[in-house]
C-alpha cells in the first residue's frame, strides 16, 4: 500500500452521479465545490458544498431554523478515514471515522480511481437508487 500517489490537496472539478441510461445527475448541483487532502499516512479529508446555500438569517451558528439547518446540512458532505491503496487494481478504501452524516461512521467504502496529469479521478462501485444503477464519478485536481 503506497499513499504516494494521492499525497497533497485537491480541488473539485467536477461531482457527478452517472445512471444507467446516461443520465446525469448533480446531487449538489453543477457548480458543486470541494477539497481532499491525503497526507503519507493514509489519512484522508473532504468536504464539498453546494456554494449556495442560503446564509442563516441570525449570524449565530446555534440559533438557525429548521429550514436553514437542513438547506445547510443537505448541501455540505464532510468525512475523514484511513485508506488503503491496492495499486494493482487501483482502488482505494476509505475506512470512516468520522463524518457529517453518522451512518458512515465505521463504514469501509470502496472507490476506483485513475490519473491524468494532475487530475485524480474517482469513481463508486455501482449501485442501485430509485430504481435505476448509479455511478458516482468525482474528478479532482491537484492544488500546485
Amino acid at each position: 500500500m503506497s499513499t504516494a500517489l494521492f499525497t497533497g490537496t485537491w480541488n473539485l472539478i467536477s461531482s457527478e452521479m452517472r445512471t444507467s441510461t446516461g443520465e446525469v445527475h448533480y446531487p449538489l448541483g453543477k457548480e458543486c465545490v470541494g477539497r481532499i487532502i491525503f497526507d503519507a499516512e493514509g489519512n484522508f479529508a473532504a468536504q464539498l458544498m453546494r456554494p449556495d446555500r442560503p446564509s442563516f438569517a441570525s449570524d449565530d451558528l446555534l440559533r438557525g431554523t429548521d429550514e436553514e439547518i437542513r438547506a445547510a446540512y443537505q448541501g455540505f458532505v464532510a468525512f475523514w478515514a484511513k485508506i488503503n491503496v491496492d495499486e494493482s487494481k487501483q482502488e482505494v478504501t476509505y475506512e470512516v471515522e468520522g463524518s457529517l452524516f453518522p451512518n458512515w461512521v465505521g463504514h469501509s467504502n470502496l472507490r476506483y480511481y485513475s490519473f491524468d496529469g494532475d487530475r485524480l479521478t474517482l469513481k463508486t462501485p455501482t449501485f442501485a437508487m430509485a430504481g435505476q444503477e448509479i455511478t458516482g464519478v468525482l474528478i479532482w485536481e491537484r492544488v500546485r
